[in-house]
């Protein structure tokens, strides 16, 4: 199988799993395991952050930052199509009660600064406190520029608000760009990594901010259902992929340009191609029967009529020539 979904889809590496399985364990939940703990040090080290927190997945590790941040009856600004506003079952308004203020992103993926002010509401009764703001590093594989954040920055501490970056992809930001992790979250409170998208672990992320915020999220973690006990095994995981699979995140670059090329070759339309994302055009009439046509021969695709196409660590140029091979095959007899 051939499988360009998403980059969340890659399988632990013969690697990986042995770290696992050799991993050193203890309670998570007493605060005695020591992968754990040498997990969170690396991840704090590496933003610049006192402190980090581990947590079984992305949607968790978001909404526990929303949560740390925010209380009842907060709001926070966030992009229209973010992952914490759209795609995680709205937890933030329903487990928080904090309101979001969804604006729309800017074709760069930014929110535009002009309507981020707009949208901060008065110290009124009649309003929901606004908070935060929360941006999302990588959107739609579109890396947020450094000049941006420190705008972004800048007005959060004018207006005082925190800042958080959703960074499921913030190293594919961090690849692009060849700079270091704390270049970026030097302009923010908070951030979240993911590690089991574009750095193959098979579960985990992290929150990191400082040590009192941490505490917070920990109460936070534990009333949401995140406190694991011996997940050093995990963490395991998540070390292997900071130490080896950071780096390779650029071959998932260029397997991204090198097939968008290919396609525009062969007469696809291909919308935008930034970091391992392309968006490609699949006409109405066609959406179906590619779909069926990928399957049958091995290829799993989100076909719609904006296909997104995603490179990761599981798919190497001889798959991507398949790709391109299939797909001239199904234009040849339509």
């Amino acid at each position: 199988m051939i499988d360009l979904r998403s980059d969340t889809v890659t399988r632990p590496s013969a690697a990986m799993l042995d770290a696992m399985m050799t991993a050193e364990t203890g309670d998570d939940v007493y605060r005695d395991d020591p992968t754990v703990q040498a997990l969170e040090a690396e991840a704090a080290r590496l933003s610049g952050k006192a402190a980090a927190l581990f947590f079984p997945t992305g949607t968790q590790a978001n909404l526990v930052a929303l949560l740390s941040h925010c209380q009842r009856g907060d709001e926070y600004i966030v992009g229209q199509q973010a992952h914490n506003y759209k795609y995680e079952a709205g937890g933030a308004a329903v487990l928080g009660s904090i309101q979001p203020q969804p604006i729309s992103h800017a074709e760069d993926g930014s929110l535009p600064l002009h309507e981020i002010i707009a949208a901060i509401k008065p110290d009124d009764i009649h309003f929901a406190r606004t908070r935060l703001l929360s941006l999302e590093n990588t959107h739609h594989g579109k890396v947020l520029p450094l000049s941006y954040l420190e705008q972004a920055w800048q007005l959060t501490r004018t207006h005082n608000l925190a800042l958080h970056i959703d960074g499921a992809r913030i190293f594919n930001a961090v690849v692009a760009q060849k700079i270091a992790l704390t270049d970026i979250a030097r302009y923010c409170d908070t951030l979240t990594i993911c590690l089991s998208k574009g750095l193959g672990t098979p579960v985990g992320s992290l929150l990191c901010g400082d040590s009192a915020y941490i505490e917070t999220a920990r109460r936070w973690r534990k009333m949401t259902g995140g406190g694991m006990r011996q997940a050093g095994i995990l963490a395991a995981a998540g070390l292997y992929a900071l130490q080896h699979n950071v780096d390779r995140l650029q071959e998932d670059h260029d397997n991204a340009a090198w097939l968008g090329e290919q396609l525009r070759a062969a007469g696809i339309e291909v919308l935008n191609q930034h970091t391992n994302m392309l968006f490609v055009k699949v006409p109405e009439a066609q959406v179906n029967a590619l779909k069926a046509w990928m399957t049958e021969r091995g290829v799993a695709l989100s076909v719609g009529p904006v296909t997104r196409i995603v490179t990761h660590l599981d798919v190497d140029r001889t798959d991507l020539t398949q790709l391109v091979a299939h797909w001239q095959a199904f234009l040849r007899q339509r």
